[in-house]
């Protein structure tokens, strides 16, 4: 059954895939009726646009694939908590679910007492190791 770990393990593929770009390692995927709409993971260095984070491709992507701004009934799936950017483009586009697996408690949205669009669930802690881990080990090596 689809699970909210089996997207989540899609939005990690996501994130490896920016890795072996030498990106911040954070992914996500968009979901809509069981059905992967979007996949996207951060291209802030590949694009030189600091706007270019894994939700906002994601964001766009999706809106592309349904022909309209609004991702109501959907799901993002996103390996760390998005930041205030990400989070402010989440809330105009009514997003139905967002579901994080890390936290981020420095840059994330949550701790600067945001929210998203009123309707807009929020799941963490969705393999909060793994998507941890893999930002925690790319910085390390950049050390």
């Amino acid at each position: 059954m689809f699970t909210d770990e089996y997207y989540m393990r899609m939005a990690l593929q996501e994130a490896e895939a920016a890795l072996e770009q030498d990106e911040v390692p954070i992914g996500c995927v968009v979901v809509s009726n069981n059905r992967v709409i979007a996949r996207a993971h951060n291209l802030t260095e590949t694009l030189n646009d600091v706007t270019a984070h894994a939700e906002m491709q994601a964001i766009t992507s999706a809106a592309n694939f349904l022909g309209g701004k609004y991702l109501k009934d959907c799901t993002l799936y996103v390996t760390m908590e998005p930041c205030v950017m990400c989070s402010g483009a989440l809330s105009w586009s009514q997003i139905s679910r967002v579901v994080i697996g890390a936290r981020d408690e420095q840059r994330g949205f949550i701790n600067k007492h945001l929210s998203l669009h009123p309707k807009t669930e929020v799941v963490t802690g969705i393999m909060e190791n793994e998507c941890s881990a893999i930002v925690k080990d790319f910085f390390k090596s950049k050390r």
